[in-house]
C-alpha cells in the first residue's frame, strides 16, 4: 500500500512538469509557425531583374534602380577588382598573403583566419566567394591595394566605369555598418551589370560554381551558400548575401541552349522565397527566348569596297566575328543587316584589316554591329597602274 501511494504521488508531481514541457514545446512551435506565416505574408522581394547576359537586354524587372544594401554580394566587386589586377599582370593567383591582425578579427561569415597565417591569393579569393569569408575578403583587399580603404576606392572607381550609378561601396565584405559608418548600396540593375562584367573572367565562374571545397589542408570545409547550384541545372554562379535589415539577396547566372541569363533578387524575407523567385524567373526566360545566329564569322558581305591604290580595284569584305541575339519565341519581327563602308580606301590592304561595319537591326532598332574585314592581303598596285588610274582609266 505504501509503495502504491509513493508511485501515485510521483505521478501527480510529474504532471505539472510534463504539462510545462509540452506547453514550452507548443509555444516554440507556435512561434515558429507564426514567424513562417509572417514571412509568407511579407512581399517576396524588394526588387528583381532578369537580364540576357550577351546583349545586356533587360527581360523583366521591378524596382530595378531601388538602392539597397546588398550584404555579402559586395564580394563580387572584390572578385572583379582582383580578376582585373590578375589579367593586367599586377597580381598573381600564386601571390602569398600573410594574414594581418585586422583581417583575423573580422566577424560574421569567415574561414577563421589567424594572424600570421599565409595563404595564396587564389585560396583566399575562393574563400571569399565560396564560404563568403569576411576575413578572407579583408586580407585580399589589404594585399591588392595596401589597405582596406584604398581597395574600396578601387571598387567605387570600377563601379563608376561600369555605369553602376546606383552603387556606392563602403566595405569589402558587406557586413552591416557599425555606428558612424555608411551602408553599402546597390540596385538589381547595377548588380546585373556587374554580373555581365564578371562573365568576362572564366576563373570567377570556376570559383562561384564550386559547391564545396576544403580549406586549410582539409581542416575546414567551405560550403557554397548559393543553393541554386544544386537546385537548377545550368546554374554556375554567382553569390548570395544576407543580413537581417536588408533581407536575402542573390545574384545568379545560368545557361542553357546557348542562352545565358542573369537574375538578381533583393530583399526577400527568406532564402527559400528568394531562391524560388530566381528559379521561376530563369525558367520563364529560358522558355520564352531563343538565340538567333544572325551573323557568322567569315560570311561574305555583298557590297564592294573600292580600293584606290590596291592591285585589285575592289574587294568584298567578310564578317570579322559571329553575332547572336536573343529574341522572344513569339516575336514576328525581322533582322536587317546594313553594311556601312567608306566610298573608297587608300593604300595596301592587310588581311583582317577593318574595312567597315555591318549594322544589325531588329525591327528597325540597332541591336549590334560587326566589323567587316578584308579576307586577303591586297598589295598596292605598281606606280604605272596608279598613274593610269589617276588620269581616269579604270584598271
Amino acid at each position: 500500500m505504501k509503495k502504491l501511494f509513493i508511485v501515485l504521488l510521483i505521478l501527480v508531481l510529474a504532471i505539472p512538469f510534463t504539462n510545462a514541457e509540452g506547453a514550452k514545446k507548443n509555444s516554440r512551435n507556435q512561434k515558429a509557425s507564426k514567424a513562417k506565416a509572417v514571412a509568407e505574408k511579407e512581399e517576396p522581394f524588394k526588387a528583381y531583374i532578369v537580364m540576357e547576359a550577351m546583349s545586356g537586354k533587360v527581360i523583366e524587372g521591378e524596382n530595378i534602380h531601388l538602392k539597397r544594401p546588398p550584404a555579402s554580394v559586395v564580394k563580387l566587386m572584390v572578385a572583379l577588382v582582383v580578376a582585373e589586377k590578375v589579367a593586367k599582370g599586377e597580381a598573381k593567383l600564386t601571390d602569398q598573403i600573410t594574414v594581418s591582425r585586422e583581417a583575423s578579427k573580422i566577424g560574421g561569415s569567415q574561414v577563421y583566419l589567424k594572424e600570421g597565417e599565409t595563404f595564396s591569393l587564389e585560396e583566399l579569393i575562393k574563400a571569399t566567394l565560396i564560404a563568403s569569408g569576411n576575413d578572407a575578403a579583408y586580407a585580399v583587399a589589404e594585399h591588392i591595394a595596401g589597405s582596406k580603404d584604398e581597395f574600396i576606392k578601387l571598387m567605387n572607381e570600377k563601379a563608376k566605369s561600369l555605369d553602376m550609378a546606383d552603387s556606392e561601396f563602403h566595405s569589402v565584405h558587406g557586413l552591416p555598418p557599425s555606428k558612424g559608418q555608411e551602408a553599402d548600396l546597390s540596385s538589381s540593375n547595377d548588380l546585373a551589370l556587374l554580373g555581365r562584367e564578371l562573365l568576362k573572367y572564366p576563373k570567377i565562374i570556376e570559383w562561384t560554381s564550386v559547391k564545396s571545397e576544403p580549406f586549410r589542408d582539409g581542416k575546414f570545409i567551405m560550403n557554397n551558400h548559393n543553393k541554386l547550384l544544386t537546385r537548377m541545372a545550368g546554374t554556375d554562379g554567382f553569390k548570395t548575401g544576407y543580413y537581417r535589415e536588408t533581407g536575402f539577396n542573390l545574384v545568379a547566372t545560368a545557361q542553357k541552349n546557348g542562352l545565358r541569363f542573369i537574375v538578381v533578387v533583393l530583399g526577400s524575407p527568406t532564402a527559400k522565397v528568394r531562391d524560388d523567385i530566381a528559379v521561376e524567373k530563369f525558367k520563364k526566360a529560358f522558355g520564352q527566348y531563343k538565340l538567333l545566329n544572325v551573323v557568322k564569322r567569315g560570311e561574305v558581305i555583298d557590297k564592294d569596297v573600292i580600293l584606290d591604290d590596291g592591285k585589285y580595284r575592289k574587294v568584298k569584305g567578310v564578317a570579322g566575328s559571329n553575332f547572336q541575339y536573343p529574341v522572344p519565341n513569339d516575336k514576328k519581327g525581322t533582322i536587317q543587316k546594313e553594311a556601312s563602308i567608306p566610298s573608297s580606301i587608300k593604300g595596301e590592304i592587310r588581311e583582317g584589316q577593318k574595312l567597315g561595319e555591318l549594322i544589325v537591326k531588329f525591327d528597325n532598332e540597332q541591336i549590334g554591329k560587326v566589323d567587316i574585314v578584308s579576307p586577303v592581303y591586297i598589295p598596292k598596285a605598281n606606280l604605272f597602274t596608279r598613274l593610269i588610274r589617276k588620269i581616269g582609266l579604270n584598271i
